[in-house]
């Protein structure tokens, strides 16, 4: 084999190789996202009428009849801070009428990314890079993947999930192990 074509292979191969580190660094880090914003706008969930709570007698209108209360009720809410990225927005719990309950993230605006999440956590909320990574730490429950970077949008909360065993929420990036933003929760 000549030298020309020994350098001809060798080079194919370098092509080759680079090819596959760059497609897969791209796939990984997914970096256009950045530039591409979700924007969601979900109302606050309604409960049908069929879904109150019945009196003694069975009809949910009789008057002095135990019914559920007339509208969503917060239960605690916080305001989100940035870590890896600019993040700002309320997060709110909110008790629906039917006793059902609800994460609601309000005017949330942070950037998009590979593999967001939002997350219940009993983790503190640190301001800087040392709360980037916390959330994992201890106690967590996911209540799904983020539906837009941008926007008010709604995470139903497991019916069997005890609020009282969580403090914050984080918008997580389960690919790099790292919250984009996230808010202490207090009782409102």
């Amino acid at each position: 084999m000549t030298e020309k074509k020994r350098r001809s292979r060798l080079w194919g191969g370098i092509i080759v190789a680079a090819t596959l580190v760059l497609g897969a660094g791209l796939y990984w880090f997914q970096p256009w996202k950045l530039w591409q914003d979700a924007t969601v706008h979900e109302a606050l969930p309604a409960v049908s009428p069929s879904a109150a709570t019945p009196g003694p007698t069975g009809s949910p209108t009789t008057p002095g009849a135990t019914s559920a209360p007339a509208g969503p009720t917060t239960l605690a809410q916080g305001t989100l801070i940035s870590h890896e990225h600019t993040t700002t927005g309320t997060a709110k719990l909110i008790r629906l009428p039917d006793g059902s309950r609800t994460l609601r993230l309000e005017n949330l605006d942070t950037s998009n990314g590979p593999d967001l999440r939002v997350w219940l956590t009993d983790a503190p909320v640190k301001e800087g890079a040392a709360g980037w990574t916390v959330f994992d730490d201890g106690k967590y429950v996911s209540l799904g993947k983020l539906k837009g970077n941008k926007g008010d949008q709604n995470y139903e909360i497991p019916p069997d999930v005890d609020l009282a065993g969580f403090s914050s929420v984080t918008i997580w990036c389960d690919r790099f192990d790292v919250s984009f933003g996230a808010a202490a929760l207090t009782s409102a």
